[in-house]
């Protein structure tokens, strides 16, 4: 059986060693801490709450703009090497099980990662190599939670490297 990794490396046409290169290096640290990504995260939902498209649009209805703001810069912050902060007020991420009552489809994730790529070259605090790094995670991630929404809505346990806290800059 193919795992959740390979459909996501398969469908995104990014392989893990390019999704996970964000473990090499400290984002948190090398974007100078949290700012960059609070504007990344408010510029993106900014784009997602106006986009011209209601079946997107529909999607995140039901959840307060300031809400998914945080939650996702509080993501990206401890994914990328800052200090945990959405598992201190959320607990595990747990992706696929956290984005499992939303349909997430080839179609939303090319949406999504439209709204992000638009976002992230809007963020001139954050450096060409830095925006490919983490570009090549976004696109891994959005294909590695639509194979999870395609697997049985039953747990399977599956272990999630996207979700992975970095240890915290000392």
């Amino acid at each position: 059986m193919e795992s959740l990794q390979q459909k996501a490396s398969e469908w995104s046409g990014v392989a893990a060693s390019d999704a996970f290169a964000i473990d090499e290096t400290n984002l948190f640290e090398t974007l100078g801490g949290l700012q960059p990504f609070i504007d990344l995260s408010t510029n993106f939902y900014n784009r997602v709450y106006d986009d011209e498209e209601e079946w997107f649009r529909s999607i995140f209805a039901n959840s307060k703009k300031e809400d998914a703001i945080q939650n996702q810069y509080e993501f990206f912050v401890q994914r990328m090497g800052g200090p945990p902060l959405y598992s201190q007020r959320k607990g595990h991420p747990a992706l696929i099980a956290r984005h499992r009552p939303f349909p997430v489809t080839h179609e939303a994730a090319e949406r999504w990662l439209h709204h992000m790529q638009q976002a992230l070259d809007s963020i001139s605090s954050i450096e060409p190599d830095s925006k490919i790094k983490m570009m090549n995670f976004f696109r891994h991630t959005a294909y590695f939670l639509v194979a999870g929404n395609q697997m049985t809505r039953q747990s399977l346990g599956v272990p999630c490297k996207h979700a992975t806290s970095k240890p915290a800059a000392t």
